[in-house]
């Protein structure tokens, strides 16, 4: 068995009617083709989209197959007992320039016995955002089941959702149940969730894809709305910073699927996780992991996936997004 280390996975992109050229210019991702692209699949053991790994001698090795020969070695001790062989998350880019479908997620007790996997569980984190970005984030206040069978199918959207604004630097946890969009206005995220890929559309603004409307999950999606759900939001200026050896760190949420700190490095910070992998997502800057004397170069747009034990060194001028469980 060879040793782990850290290791990076070819991206997984998606098109989107949706989409843009963001990747490319806001994060220095090299895109394929000169369509627009909506989603950049990091880490993801999903069926609809597996991680290869590009980097070391496990070059070419698919995350499950990683999985089921390295166990609790490859995640960390208490997430294989939990999880056993099925990688609990999927981590994703956001480029969204046009309107998102009017959307809501299932709990893992309605995905596990209607669809056979996870329920969804998510947060976006604005990593740009156009000045007049506008997300649908939940339900008016008052709503009910009944009120939003009727008009949703008399095709009344007026008067129906909680609608904020957002900016770069905004956190949004987006829970089972909650009714989400993007209205108006671009956005470019960093998507953690859950390992699954169930969306519930209720509605597309009666988009066109080649000359047809795109299937609505109308029933199953009343049957999971929480009608009362209200997102739980934080802000760059709202959260506490917490003075670390090399930098700050924010500790943007601990949750029940996972949990994430933001780190500005200003020199070395030097990190392990003895119980549950990490992943880093490189938001700004570059510099270097030093894992037990081996060197790894990192940079904006970047995604590393560090296996438990492995002694971290982060050096250099870095903004990074940390999740683990």
């Amino acid at each position: 068995m060879k040793k782990l280390y850290p290791l990076k996975f070819k991206k997984i992109f998606k098109k989107k009617v949706w989409g843009g050229r963001g990747f490319k210019e806001n994060l220095g991702i090299n895109l394929p083709t000169k369509d627009s692209y909506g989603e950049s699949w990091e880490v993801s053991s999903h069926k609809n989209g597996m991680s290869i790994v590009d980097n070391g001698s496990l070059k070419g090795k698919d995350l499950d197959e990683l999985l089921l020969e390295y166990k609790e070695k490859l995640v960390g001790g208490e997430v294989y007992d939990k999880y056993k062989d099925k990688f609990p998350l999927l981590i994703k880019y956001l480029d969204v320039n046009d309107r998102l479908s009017v959307q809501v997620h299932p709990s893992d007790e309605y995905a596990l016995g209607v669809e056979k996997e996870f329920g969804k569980s998510e947060s976006w984190y604005i990593l740009e955002a156009s000045s007049d970005a506008k997300l649908i984030m939940g339900l008016r206040k008052g709503m009910t089941k009944e009120m939003f069978i009727k008009k949703t199918k008399n095709k009344d959207f007026n008067d129906l959702f909680n609608v904020i604004s957002v900016k770069k630097g905004d956190f949004i946890n987006i829970t089972p149940g909650l009714v989400h969009a993007s209205l108006e206005g671009s956005v470019l995220i960093c998507e953690i969730q859950q390992n699954s890929d169930t969306t519930y559309r209720i509605y597309d603004f009666d988009r066109l894809i080649d000359g047809k409307l795109r299937d609505l999950h109308f029933d199953k999606a009343i049957e999971v709305i929480g009608y009362q759900n209200v997102p739980q939001i934080s802000s760059d200026e709202n959260r506490k910073n917490i003075e670390v050896s090399g930098g700050t760190k924010q500790e943007i949420i601990r949750g029940e699927y996972f949990n994430i700190d933001k780190f500005l490095i200003q020199e070395k910070f030097k990190d392990i996780d003895k119980d549950s992998f990490m992943i880093y997502s490189i938001l700004e800057g570059e510099g270097n992991l030093n894992c037990e004397g081996v060197i790894y170069p990192v940079k904006k747009g970047e995604t590393w996936y560090i296996p438990p034990e492995l002694n971290i060194c982060i050096e250099g001028k870095l903004e990074i997004f940390k999740t683990f469980i």
